[in-house]
This record gives structure tokens, C-alpha cells and sequence, in this order.
């Protein structure tokens, strides 16, 4: 059948449905008086006196059709009664009683008194007669999903969460005849739910005694249903869970709670981020968007991970214009689909475009003037910058030079630099050309505070090298007042290149799980909290800052693929090996949030600070980022040097060496423990 068909064939079925019910319930009523006057007689019909019947009969037909009348006004025909539960009971309840005590009252004020019994054992009877042909096709799906069960082996489950929540989930589970679940016991904290029923399942006890449930019931599934738990108490109880092999599954959160969207098919898999243990960064959006709205906004690197959510929150809350900057077409292609899907009314503008090129970037600006700029275009993959350095700093630093001075020149208000926690003390060149982006956005914003923005050189790599300054350059220049700042945080999970995917595909295709060193160690953080820092930065931003998430404590790489193995089922060393490779070219095994020597500055959010910048020659800097530009155009082996004398912080690693445990990673190791 077509859709107009079937919609057809809906509505007459329900029609139908309705009114079998109406007519079901003129009979019971009926049936349900007369057997009440006829018990009160010892069920013997010439017994009954002739003005008590006479009354009934006169009475009863009026009086359903009135009930039939005000059931309708209760809903009584309109629900799906394969589902019926507390709701549907507690509606048919209350239009009998409302119903029964009209009849009371009419019979007796319009034709006379009848026998205290009738009134009673008649309101009995017409409300079991009710509740038993609504309640009969949910008491057969019951069965029918019962009986489905036991024609193969069900998963036996146990339900964490004995609060509202986990009653839906035990409900849909044994109404719903698709799923093979059997929920055999549940886990609250809640003593007084202890040695308890729910629907006839036991409440075991707390979460210490999950592991000896799991061998006594035989359970091979975990269901989470506390969707109000706290980020530690989901992760102190998830990293039990996760020691018992089963296969978790938890709701998504509150909100699907509240929307009432709590079903078996609404769960999710207990992912790795959910054992951080580390509240959500709680940013205050409202003002990041009050100042993004109807402003022009620039994202580079708009296709990426973090690029594409930018682009995302920024796209929800109202720019009056907004340009995505990208080199990789495919990358811009499926974000512009689906923010002009989502936002069909949005001035949205996608460009392909190298942030390496200055001519394309200052035309850019020129044309499109937009005020604040989120630079999130960067090569990032440690390994391959190692192997191509001059086009991590091509690409980088100078991309970043590039994209600051257009901004800088054609007006723009903010530039927020997407920096990473590699730059602090790098070993790697990925680290280094980091650091050198924020030491360019530093130097811009000094040059410019100091009115200094003219001696701000121009980097031209194609053609015949920096232009004659001119008079309408030097004005604009004059009036720069663009605010530059850098975002520095950790990984970031589920991003592209990300540690996590890696991971899931070793398990996928049995193993072994590669880590580079058992003692590595790393920050994390969601795409989500890295875009409300990147955003976060260019509200709180007056230049030259560098804005740092605390993201907690650090962790194990090898205590991260070990648990995802739990998650996934398997035993680790067991089911899936774990191998150790060897630390890679330039990667070290923990990386800072902050220079010793870059203080800390609260802001209104907690988790959220500031480094002072550090000083340093902004003259003596721009002009070794001259030469710096012209060695790796010209591809020169002496990069690595070059860039060591610029970022005195930066120490490569050679290849293959491991990186001693210093004081530094003993402490960082003693605060995670």
C-alpha cells in the first residue's frame, strides 16, 4: 500500500476500534447494573421487585449513553492499548467513579431509591468490566513477547538504575516482542530498594555488589538508566561494569529522559570518553553567541573535526555571514550540505583556499571583511610532519603569518588561534610550528597595542617578493585594532586522527591493539568542549592570551586501549594483545599545558585559564621568521636547526629514543593515581 493508503486504512481501523469500545461499553454498563440488582436478590429474577426494575430500566439507557459521552471526554478511545499502563488505569478509574456517583445521584433524585448494594456492587462491576477488555491486548502482547522469549536464549540483563528511568527501560523490555533481552536483576544504591521487586525482577543491591550479580544471574548485558548521574558517579560505576566482560549500554542523558524518549532502542554504547572522569566543561554559551550573533564569521580549516562543529554552533545562533575556508573540497562539500539543509536561510559561504597562499587570503578578506576569525586550518599528524618538516612550517607558522596580517589589514575584531598543548616544551616539529603560531599572534598583538603595526613585514612567496608600502596600506594599518589570541588544548576524542577510531578498528579486526609506550600518557577532552573553549576564547579575549582548558587528569594510553577492549567485550591480553611499538619520531611521553614560566590567570569559568604570554624580542622574532619562510621554500635539511634557534623550548627527540621519566611525568603520573 502507498502512504495515502495506509493512512486510510489507519484511520478506519481506529474508527472501527472505537466504535467496538463504545459499544462494548453500552453493554457493560448495562450487564454491569443488572447483575448488581441481581445478586442483591440471590440472583433469582422474580425476586426482584417490580419498581426496582422498573427504576433500572427506565434508568440504564440514559445513563450509558452519558458515561459513553464523558469516557470520550477521558480519552477512553483513543489509546493504544497494547501499551496500556498506570495512565490508561488511572483514566478509567476516574470516569467510573465520576460516572457511578452521577448515577447514584440521578437514579435516586429523578425515580426513587434503589438497594445500598446495587449502587455498590454496580460501580464494582462496571469498572471491572471496563478495565478487562482495554487491559485484555496488553495482557496477550505480554505473553506473545513471553512466549517469543522462550523459543530461543535471551540475553540476560541487568538494569543499574531502579528510579524512573530504569522502570521504562524494564517495561519496553518485556513489552516489546523485537528484543531478545531478559532483564534478570537490578542495581540501585537506594538501600530501602533492596529485597525488592520491580515487575517481579529483584533489586540486588548497590554498585558493589555488580560483580557478584553478574556471575549469579548469568548476565551477559549491562543497561545504565540513571540518566541524572554525575559524570564521576556514571565513571565510578562504568569502570566496575566495564570488569565484568558484559556488553554496557547506557541512556543518552537527561534530556531524552525529559522528552520521554527512554527505550532499549535509545541506548547507546558506554563509550571510552564516558570513564574520563571529568565533569563537562560547563561554558556559558549565551554569551558567546550574543557576541557571535550578527556578526560576519570566518572559519579556516572549516571542513575538520573541530572546523566543522565551529561551524556548526556558530551556524545555530544567528552571523550575519558565515565563510568556511578550506584546501580539501570534500571536507567543504559535506559541511555546506548540511548547514544549508539545517539553516536554509543562512548567508553562507564556502571557499576552497590554501591560508599558505597570501594573495588568496587578502583578496578574501577584502571581499568578505569578516570580524572574527576562528584559524583552525594546521597540519597536526606528528609522525608525517616529521618526515615533512618544511611543510609543517609552510603551512603552520606561515599560513598562520598570512591569514593574521589579511585580518589584521582589512579590519578584522577578533583572530582566535586553535592552538594545542604540543607547543608547550615541543619535541616534534608539529609542536614547534605550533608554538610559533603563538608566538605570531603575540607579536601581532603587541605590534598593534604599541601602534607599531606598520613594522609588521608582509610575506609574499610568489612573485617578486613584498610590495612598496603605499599611503592607503600605512592608514589601515594605522587603524588596525584586531585582538589576537590562542586556544590551547589536548586531544581531542573522536577527531580526525584521533587515538580512539584507531583503536576501534585493531579491535574490529582482532587485534593487537599498537601503543606506542606503556608509560605514555595524554590529555583529553570532546569535540564539543574544545569548540566551547575556541569560542569561549573569543569572547573572553584583550589580546595576547593564551586561553588553557584544565582537562583533568592525564591518562594512560595503555589503561585507554585496555579499557576499550572491556567495553568491547573482550578480555585485554586475552581476546585482543596489546603491543608497545616504540615511542614515534618527536612524540615524548606527556605533553604540558603550560610553560613553567607562563603563569595562570583564572577567568568566570573554573576550568577555564589564562597564561600570561611570555616575553620575548617581537623585532628580532619577525625578522627570523623572514629567513625561516625563505628556508623552507627553499626546502633546506636545516630546518629542525633553524626553528631550535627561534623556539628555545624546542628539543627534538632523535628517532627511536624514549623519553626519560623525568619529575615532571612522576608528578603528572602521582596526580592521576
Amino acid at each position: 500500500m502507498n502512504q495515502e493508503e495506509k493512512k486510510r486504512f489507519s484511520l478506519k481501523y481506529w474508527q472501527l476500534m472505537t466504535v467496538f469500545l463504545a459499544s462494548y461499553d453500552l453493554l457493560a454498563i448495562h450487564a454491569a447494573y443488572f447483575l448488581a440488582l441481581w445478586l442483591r436478590f440471590d440472583f433469582v429474577f422474580s425476586r426482584i421487585p417490580p419498581e426496582h426494575y422498573g427504576r433500572y430500566t427506565h434508568f440504564i439507557t440514559l445513563y450509558a449513553f452519558g458515561s459513553v459521552l464523558i469516557f470520550g471526554f477521558f480519552r477512553m478511545y483513543r489509546g493504544m492499548w497494547t501499551l496500556a499502563g498506570i495512565n490508561e488505569m488511572l483514566h478509567i478509574f476516574e470516569a467510573s467513579l465520576l460516572t457511578s456517583a452521577a448515577h447514584i445521584i440521578l437514579i435516586t433524585l429523578i425515580f426513587g431509591r434503589m438497594p445500598i448494594s446495587y449502587y455498590i456492587l454496580g460501580t464494582v462491576f462496571q469498572l471491572i468490566l471496563l478495565v478487562l477488555v482495554r487491559f485484555i491486548p496488553r495482557l496477550l502482547s505480554y505473553r506473545r513477547s513471553h512466549h517469543h522469549h522462550s523459543d530461543r536464549p535471551a540475553d540476560r540483563v541487568m538494569l543499574i538504575g531502579a528510579g524512573a528511568a530504569g522502570q521504562l527501560i524494564l517495561r519496553d523490555v518485556k513489552t516489546n516482542g523485537s528484543t531478545d533481552d531478559e532483564i534478570v536483576c537490578v542495581i540501585d544504591d537506594n538501600p530501602n530498594k533492596w529485597n525488592r521487586d520491580i515487575d517481579g525482577v529483584p533489586v540486588v543491591g548497590g554498585r558493589e555488589d555488580i560483580l557478584a550479580a553478574v556471575e549469579k544471574y548469568g548476565v551477559r548485558k549491562i543497561f545504565f538508566a540513571i540518566p541524572s548521574a554525575t559524570t564521576e558517579q556514571k565513571r565510578d560505576i562504568l569502570n566496575i561494569c566495564k570488569e565484568t566482560g558484559c556488553e554496557l549500554k547506557q541512556l543518552p542523558g537527561l534530556y531524552q529522559f525529559v522528552l520521554g524518549q527512554v527505550s532499549v532502542s535509545a541506548m547507546k554504547d558506554v563509550s571510552v570518553e564516558d570513564l574520563l572522569g571529568r565533569e563537562p566543561i560547563q561554558a556559558d554559551m549565551k554569551e558567546v553567541f550574543q557576541f557571535v550573533h550578527g556578526k560576519s564569521v570566518l572559519v579556516t580549516g572549516g571542513g575538520g573535526s573541530i572546523g566543522s562543529e565551529l561551524c556548526r554552533q556558530i551556524a545555530a545562533h544567528g552571523p550575519s555571514q558565515l565563510i568556511i575556508l578550506d584546501i580539501y573540497e570534500n571536507n567543504a562539500y559535506d559541511i555546506q550540505l548540511e548547514l544549508r539543509e539545517k539553516y536554509p536561510d543562512l548567508d553562507l559561504k564556502v571557499l576552497i583556499g590554501s591560508v599558505r597562499d597570501s594573495g588568496r587570503m587578502l583578496s578574501l578578506f577584502e571581499e568578505y571583511r569578516p570580524q572574527l576569525v576562528y584559524h583552525a586550518a594546521a597540519h597536526k599528524h606528528v609522525p608525517l610532519m616529521e618526515d615533512s618538516p618544511c611543510e609543517a612550517i609552510k603551512n603552520n607558522p606561515l599560513g598562520t603569518f598570512k591569514t593574521a596580517y589579511a585580518a589584521m589589514l582589512y579590519g578584522c575584531e577578533r583572530f582566535v588561534l586553535i592552538s594545542t598543548d604540543k607547543a608547550v616544551n615541543p619535541t616534534n616539529i608539529m609542536g614547534a610550528s605550533k608554538r610559533l603560531c603563538e608566538m605570531i599572534v603575540q607579536s601581532f598583538d603587541a605590534k598593534i597595542k604599541a601602534g607599531r603595526a606598520r613594522e609588521i613585514p608582509m610575506m609574499f612567496t610568489h612573485g617578486s617578493g613584498t610590495p612598496a608600502p603605499n599611503a592607503a596600506r600605512d592608514r589601515m594599518l594605522d587603524r588596525a585594532r584586531t585582538e589576537f589570541v590562542a586556544v590551547r588544548f589536548g586531544n581531542v576524542l573522536g577527531s580526525n586522527g584521533s587515538v580512539i577510531p584507531v583503536f576501534k578498528k585493531q579491535i574490529e579486526k582482532g587485534g593487537p591493539i599498537t601503543v606506542t609506550h606503556p608509560d605514555i600518557i595524554r590529555y583529553f577532552m570532546t569535540v564539543p568542549e574544545a569548540v566551547s573553549l575556541v569560542l569561549l576564547a573569543g569572547t573572553y579575549a584583550h589580546g595576547g592570551e593564551i586561553f588553557v582548558l584544565d582537562m583533568g587528569s592525564p591518562v594512560k594510553i595503555a589503561d585507554l586501549a585496555r579499557n576499550l577492549i572491556k567495553l568491547s567485550g573482550y578480555k585485554p591480553d586475552v581476546d585482543i594483545k596489546i603491543k608497545y611499538t616504540g615511542l614515534r619520531p618527536g612524540e615524548k611521553l606527556y605533553e604540558e599545558k603550560l610553560m613553567e614560566e607562563e603563569g595562570l590567570r583564572k577567568t568566570d569559568n573554573k576550568l577555564i585559564h589564562i597564561g600570561s604570554p611570555i616575553p620575548f624580542d617581537t623585532d628580532e622574532f619577525l625578522a627570523s621568521l623572514k629567513d625561516l619562510m625563505l628556508a623552507a621554500y627553499q626546502n633546506r635539511t636545516d630546518i629542525r636547526e633553524r626553528v631550535q634557534r627561534i623556539v628555545t623550548t624546542y628539543h627534538p627527540l632523535t628517532d627511536g629514543a624514549e623519553a626519560a621519566k623525568d619529575e615532571t611525568y612522576e608528578k603528572l603520573v602521582e596526580h592521576r593515581e
